[in-house]
């Protein structure tokens, strides 16, 4: 089944990683690659979009590197033009930027709530806002946003701006599939459960275990009804399977990849 995005142009946001290893946009980027699509690799650190787009033009594919913060509307409007100015269209847009702070309402300061707020949810109605136009006028397109079961189950850290805000993606990705389904535009979201990812780690090391980083992946992937925790490639796979025709009858709905996480009562 390979060439499942064969001449497909998609923009992965959030392309790099943010430690050692495989976070979701840098395993979604390189798998579209793989697919055949043409991918534009965006992030705020350039350094780490650089290094998806070389693995994947070590692969024999094509890449090119966008640096933008994504929360500031300017920088997406480019973003948006680079693309088109290199490939002529946008068949994918992948939102996989995500950012956590620890504390509940009482805890958590207002600064680290907008910044939070700003990364995960901004960031995508900005993406929709200068993408969405350029899908209608094909005719077609496909949005995959990331989410997470944090948006629709506690998970035992009190982390409200993400729960919130992911949350509000989900929401906010079944809006825009049916304003925009007659159009030719799907929407979907995937909920991944506990991944692991270098994403998680530095922001969560003081909820588990009094900061012992082994430790708090024990805890974690003992939480797993599968008994280990998923990795990016499980998220990169269902964004692939989103992405392609396989899934041309998909839209407004929620693809969770947690492992039975959200099935356990205890």
């Amino acid at each position: 089944m390979a060439g499942r995005l064969k001449d497909k142009v998609a923009i992965v946001i959030g392309a790099g990683s943010v430690g050692a290893g495989w976070g979701n946009g840098k395993a979604t980027a390189v798998l579209f690659a793989r697919e055949g699509a043409k991918v534009l690799c965006v992030d705020i650190n350039p350094a780490a979009a650089e290094e998806t787009a070389g693995i994947i033009a070590a692969e024999g594919g094509t890449a090119a590197v966008q640096r933008a913060d994504v929360t500031k509307a300017a920088e997406v409007a480019a973003l948006t033009e680079r693309c088109l100015e290199l490939w002529g269209r946008i068949d994918v847009l992948d939102n996989n930027v995500g950012i956590l702070a620890v504390g509940g309402p009482v805890e958590q300061s207002e600064a680290d709530w907008d910044r939070v707020m700003d990364a995960n949810i901004k960031a995508m109605f900005l993406t929709c806002k200068h993408i969405l136009p350029v899908m209608e006028k094909q005719g077609a397109g496909v949005i995959v946003n990331i989410a997470s079961v944090a948006g629709i189950r506690w998970l035992g850290v009190p982390y409200i701006s993400y729960h919130a805000s992911k949350a509000a993606v989900i929401q906010f990705t079944k809006a825009v599939a049916m304003q925009y389904a007659a159009k030719g535009i799907r929407a979907n979201s995937i909920l991944p459960g506990f991944m692991d990812t270098p994403m998680y780690v530095e922001p969560l090391k003081g909820a588990y275990a009094g900061g012992d980083i082994g430790r708090m992946k024990d805890i974690r992937h003992a939480q797993c009804p599968l008994g280990h925790m998923g990795d990016a490639w499980d998220v990169a796979h269902a964004a692939l399977f989103l992405a392609s025709d396989e899934a041309k009858y998909v839209t407004a709905t929620e693809l969770v990849v947690d492992g039975g996480l959200t099935a356990k009562i205890a």
